[in-house]
């Protein structure tokens, strides 16, 4: 693990390359300058960036408290309105770990702010507000980050190299999956919410909802109106890098996915079970189909390898197993072992430094948002799938459903009657 802290990553990471693009208000940022990050989430993944930043928002008080207490952030530098740090011109970048609602209409506020950005996953709660937010950073030309952080990591991006070096010669096809023990959110009703948290604040752009205290803090995952369930959650890392491995620069051309709440009786939206395949279409003349498929279930610890998360690749000479828990085996078209490998020490950071370097004019990104876009789009075209209930045809080229309504509809979503201000341009209700 790095042991950087905070005070010597800003810095490293400092001196920036003179003239490197920072859109509108944001400045360029100079050679003696600080890239400068403000924090908007302080959750359970806010508080891994915590050191980094030197402002916060969050719409819960207690944990804006908390995080600035521990991160040593005085309580000028503290909010509950992100558009108070997107204003602040002493602000370069942004981190985004908010609830999926929040991802990408704050990603395009933050890109409309001239700041660059660093966006969890999955970078949208929907297939349209990725291209959106696609349409957002080229217009304000600035760097944007996805939170696939696996893709920054040394022992990952040289087995994927091995991949597509032919290591298990042609690789056809790749099944990802996410198997773990999650616990049930039980049976609530709406209640008044904690008197320190901003719940207009936190609801934001989305559907109003009445609070409820099973929608809160985690929870939210698992409903349709702030999350992607596990597939977008956990699953947006397996299908990333699944993907990546398989060598597919595309959207697939065919989705099916069926699945359900096969174990837990409470108020979740999204499936506990769920199988996924997706199949695309030769890359050009002469190439051959891919299919990559995805299994997520959510009450077990049997694991595939005994691994909760991972990716199997099948080539034409060979099979490759790599998970993100580092691990990594090859066999040959006998099965017989050829590597089984486990990583160094890895740099914590390694991710956060990509993007300052991008920033900084020094490196390409290791996650830049078209390949966030392709991704993440399986998880929305799996929920999709799954909600109505038959396999779907889908135009890569168009990106669109080709001939259902019913799933057209679920690759946006519904935005809060009357408006509100984060709600992306172009998107606002009647």
């Amino acid at each position: 693990m790095s042991t950087l802290t905070r005070r010597t990553f800003l810095m490293t990471t400092g001196a920036a390359v003179a003239g490197a693009s920072l859109s509108r208000r944001a400045r360029a940022v100079g050679a003696s300058e600080r890239v400068r990050f403000g924090l908007i989430g302080c959750g359970v993944r806010g508080r891994s960036f915590g050191s980094l930043a030197t402002s916060l928002c969050d719409p819960d008080q207690t944990r804006l408290g908390q995080l600035a207490g521990s991160a040593g952030i005085a309580s000028g530098r503290t909010m509950t309105d992100l558009r108070r740090m997107l204003d602040d011109p002493a602000i370069d970048a942004v981190i985004i770990a908010t609830p999926d609602h929040w991802h990408a209409p704050a990603a395009i506020l933050a890109c409309e702010a001239g700041k660059h950005v660093y966006v969890e996953k999955p970078v949208s709660h929907n297939f349209r507000e990725s291209r959106l937010l696609l349409r957002a950073a080229q217009r304000a030309n600035v760097v944007v980050q996805h939170g696939t952080q696996q893709r920054s990591r040394p022992f990952v991006r040289d087995a994927i190299a091995m991949l597509h070096e032919g290591a298990i010669g042609e690789v056809l096809a790749a099944k990802a999956w996410n198997v773990q023990l999650r616990d049930s959110i039980g049976k609530r009703h709406a209640s008044p919410p904690p008197r320190e948290i901003d719940y207009d604040t936190w609801v934001g752009p989305a559907e109003w909802m009445p609070h409820q205290s099973n929608r809160l803090h985690s929870a939210w995952h698992w409903w349709h109106n702030f999350g992607t369930g596990d597939i977008g959650n956990d699953g947006a890392h397996e299908l990333d890098y699944a993907r990546w491995g398989l060598g597919v620069d595309a959207l697939p051309c065919k989705v099916s996915a069926t699945g359900g709440k096969y174990f837990f009786d409470d108020d979740q939206q999204f499936p506990d079970t769920a199988t996924c395949a997706f199949e695309y279409a030769p890359a050009n003349q002469g190439a051959t189909p891919r299919q990559l498929s995805f299994e997520m279930r959510l009450w077990s610890r049997n694991y595939p390898m005994n691994c909760d998360s991972g990716v199997e690749f099948y080539g034409t000479k060979g099979r490759m197993f790599l998970s993100k828990r580092g691990k990594l085996q090859v066999v040959g078209p006998q099965n017989e072992k050829i590597l089984d490998s486990r990583p160094g020490e890895e740099n914590a950071l390694a991710h956060i430094d990509n993007f300052v370097a991008a920033i900084r004019g020094e490196a390409p990104l290791n996650a830049p948002l078209i390949e966030a876009h392709r991704s993440v789009a399986l998880a929305h075209l799996a929920n999709a799938a799954i909600r109505v209930g038959r396999s779907l045809q889908f135009d890569a080229v168009a990106e669109q459903v080709v001939g259902d309504d019913d799933a057209s509809r679920l690759m946006q979503r519904v935005y809060r009657k009357g408006g509100h201000w984060a709600t992306p341009v172009g998107m606002q209700p009647a």
